[in-house]
Parts: C-alpha cells; structure tokens; sequence
C-alpha cells in the first residue's frame, strides 16, 4: 500500500501516513477543510495551524497542550533542540525553548496568586543517541522520568524524582509519569502511566501525601493499566474528583480526591488519554481505538463527553451510538487523526491537538462551527 507524507513540517504536506493494510476502504487523509464530530460538536479542520520551519523549530511528538492566562500556546515535544515552543492562537510562532527534558510528555499552566507556573512531565522516554536511524525499533531508551514546576519564563522551582527517595517505591519499581493535575488547593495528582501504574498525590510544595492505584489491588477497581492520563473535574464545583484514564483498559476511573474509588466509564474501542475541561465539557484524545478486534496504528481520534460523562462526539472518528444505556464500541474514521495524544480549548471552543508519532507533524486546529 502507498504510504503518504505527513502532514505538518511544510505546508503542501497535506497528507497524513496512511495505515497499510486497512480491513476497510479508506479515504485519502487530505482533511484540510473537511468537517468532522456529530450533534452540536462540529468542527472544521485546519492541517495547516501552527506549521514551522522543521529546520528552525524541529518537533518529534506534540506530546502537551495547555494555554496560559495571556491565551498563549504552551506546546511540548521530546526534541533535543526545544522542549518548549510557545505561540499565539493564530497559530504564530511566540518562543522556543528548552533542552532540560528529553522525555516532556504533557504540560500543565496554572495561575497561582496572579502568576503562571508551568508543570511539566518528562516520561523518562528519551532519544536513543545510538539509533540507526531506520523505523521506530531501538529509536527511544527508557530512564527514570520526573515532574518540574517552573516559571512561566522557564526558571526551575523544584522537581518531583523517583518515590524510591522517601520510601513510596523500592528501586526496583519504575517511575514513568504520564500526567499531572493541579488541585484548587494546589495539589498535585501525577499519573504514573509507564511506569508503576500508580496515582501519586503530592502538596503544592511538592511533599508526598498518598499514592493509590497499580495493577494488582485486592478491590480490583483500584487497578490501573497504562494511567495515561488525569484531570481534576470541577464542572460540579459542589462536588470535585479525578478522572483518571486506565488507557490499557479502554476506561475511565472517577476518584475522591483523596484517592477513595468512585465508579469507572467505560469507553469501548477508545484508548482514551486525561480530560481537558471547558464549560460543561470534557474532552479527550484517543491515541489508537480497536478495529476488528485490534487496537490499530494510526487510529486516534477526539472523544467529546458532556457533563453526565455521556460522549456526545467523536471528531475523527465514528458517532457515538448508545444502546440500552450502554456506550457501543467507538473508532476512527480514517481521514483526520494519526495518533491523539493531547488536546486543549480556546474560548471560542476551537480544539488544538496535538499527536505522537504521526511523522513529526505540528498540532491540528479544529474550529467549532
């Protein structure tokens, strides 16, 4: 099967890789104008937001999204040359910075008494300097990953480093994180999605609280598999907790902010990520969903859920059917996506979306209609 160039990089790139061996007909992947998601969530595609010189500014995965309080743009990506590159909603270039995290994987910008701070996570997955240059085997190396707080400008407050340090962890158990979310209070829920699996809880100076979760709990709606991502759910402000995606397990799990289990959504065919939070709304990438039983490459797509965590849309991939009350399996469409891996909303509720290894492209922008 002919594989397409990718979009991004250039702006005649319109094309997104073309996963071979399709178990149905697909349509070119030249979605730039096309109209995507059901009901109310509706979206036009923009390929082309946000392209750069790759020679200049060079990304390897758009692995973060989050705006600050000035609606700037705050992306990350594991390249070595800058781990951050900033731009403005029209999709300007602003800065580009940072080497200190080889694995940056999602990023998170909170106003804290009038000032932004941004929270990172290096996954520990970093560019293996011997790779051969040929595929994706032997390309990354895996290390132990950490989470930072800095100043808007890039100053380091402090880190969060291995729990093996203050007792949480033995050495032997890896610490990978995934994600973090930043309580009302300033607490910090850090997701542990390649490593151990755990939620791990942390004050706003960066002092152990708690940690729950893992694979093999005694009440098993504890258990996680590839906690990929989290989001502090604020849209009943009577009533806050965490999503937590169990990404493995094509699932959502609600907590208690202190840890206690609540009930887990279900999102079948979905290897869903963290919820972003806007209004009423959660939404949140897929970075691969199940076609004839198997989880696909190049498969993503943005599930939209409303405030009774019923999906609503699916942007890039097939309408949300319900059954009986029950959620039916969920996939791409083929045409948008690669692999979704972080999202965020403006407010004009325009979508950015940025994606793994989907041949180094810059993010999407879906604009509402």
């Amino acid at each position: 099967m002919l594989l397409l160039a990718g979009v991004g990089g250039t702006s005649n790139q319109a094309f997104a890789h073309q996963p071979p061996k399709q178990p149905t007909p697909q349509a070119l992947r030249n979605a730039h104008g096309k109209i995507v998601g059901h009901g109310d969530f509706r979206y036009k595609v923009n390929y082309f937001w946000g392209d750069l010189d790759p020679a200049k500014v060079p990304v390897e995965s758009c692995h973060g999204l989050a705006f600050d309080s000035k609606g700037r743009i705050v992306m990350v990506t594991d390249n070595g040359v800058n781990n951050f590159i900033i731009y403005d909603k029209s999709g300007k270039l602003i800065d580009a910075w940072g080497t200190q995290f080889p694995g940056a994987h999602s990023v998170k910008v909170v106003n804290e008494n009038g000032e932004d701070f941004i929270y990172i996570v290096d996954c520990g997955w970093v560019l293996n300097r011997h790779w051969d240059g040929k595929g994706r085997k032997g390309k990354m190396r895996k290390q132990t990953g950490f989470v930072a707080k800095l100043t808007i400008e890039g100053r380091l407050i402090y880190t969060i480093g291995h729990p093996q340090t203050i007792g949480v962890y033995t050495p032997e158990e890896d610490f990978n994180p995934t994600d973090v979310a930043i309580a009302p209070n300033g607490d910090l829920y850090i997701t542990d999605g390649y490593g151990s699996d755990r939620v791990l809880q942390y004050d706003n100076n960066g002092r152990y609280i708690r940690h729950w979760g893992g694979r093999e709990n005694n009440n098993s709606s504890y258990n996680l598999k590839n906690t990929h991502g989290i989001g502090v759910d604020l849209r009943n402000p009577a009533d806050p907790h965490l999503i937590v995606s169990s990404r493995a397990a094509n699932e959502l799990k609600l907590f208690g902010m202190d840890g206690s289990y609540r009930s887990t959504l279900q999102t079948p065919g979905a290897f869903v990520g963290g919820p972003i939070f806007k209004g009423d709304y959660a939404y949140i990438p897929v970075c691969w969903s199940v076609v004839d039983g198997k989880r696909r490459a190049n498969s993503g797509f943005i599930t939209v859920l409303d405030k009774n965590n019923k999906v609503v849309s699916n942007p890039g991939g097939t309408e949300p059917i319900y059954k009986n009350g029950k959620l039916q399996p969920m996939h791409t469409t083929w045409d948008v996506f690669n692999h979704c891996h972080a999202v965020c909303v403006d407010d004009e509720e325009n979508l950015y979306v940025g994606q793994w290894n989907a041949n180094e492209t810059y993010p999407i922008k879906l604009e509402r209609i």
